[in-house]
């Protein structure tokens, strides 16, 4: 499991209230689902996702327990979706993701629901501009995410860079970001606070 963070004051502002749309309802996590969404991730990415730019940065970033977000349909948990906490530029956002669904439940919009309840919740609460993430254009792009500056964005690891989306009210937001991602808060772009800082990006 990655690092947690404890959620913002204002976090109680903007909870994920169950909602039902075509059959998915969208929940909270609890510490319950921590085995589950383990399992999820594994058989969705595999062993290689450790590996991914995306997981690195949560190895060294805590995600936001109170942005985790479970969808279930007619009772059976089907897909599941994580936040962290960062900024890039002296920004603060959130990078979005993993995003899993259970293969046998593909296609029914519950991983794209998830996606809209966990941006809408996070840009909500009105501490971070934007929501980041590595995806496929075609999926996302319905769902509000534009690309960035090709390359702009520095990961601890290779990504795609045409993969790198971003949600955003102000659309020349996405064209300002560059740099390494760094820690939310991280106002000073210099300060040394990005997964460059340390040589041990583990999280035990």
């Amino acid at each position: 499991m990655p690092k947690t963070a404890n959620p913002p004051p204002s976090a109680a502002l903007a909870p994920a209230s169950p909602q039902s749309d075509a059959g998915v309802l969208v929940r909270p996590a609890v510490e319950e689902d921590d085995a589950w969404v383990d399992y999820l991730q594994a058989l969705a990415f595999g062993p290689g996702r450790f590996a991914k730019a995306a997981f690195r940065v949560r190895e060294r970033f805590p995600i936001d327990r109170s942005l985790s977000l479970i969808a279930e349909i007619e009772g059976a948990r089907v897909s599941s979706v994580w936040m962290t906490p960062i900024s890039v530029s002296g920004i603060d956002g959130y990078l979005l993701g993993p995003l899993a669904t259970d293969p046998a439940y593909r296609n029914r919009g519950a991983g794209k629901k998830l996606v809209r309840e966990v941006t809408r919740m996070a840009l909500e609460r009105g501490q971070g501009q934007f929501v980041l993430l590595v995806g496929d254009a075609p999926y996302y792009g319905p769902l509000g995410f534009v690309p960035t500056r090709l390359g702009a964005i520095v990961f601890p690891a290779p990504v795609d860079p045409a993969r790198v989306l971003v949600h955003c009210s102000d659309p020349a937001l996405a064209h300002r970001l560059g740099g390494p991602i760094a820690a939310f808060g991280a106002r000073d772009e210099g300060s040394g606070a990005d997964w460059t800082d340390s040589t041990d990006k583990s999280s035990g």
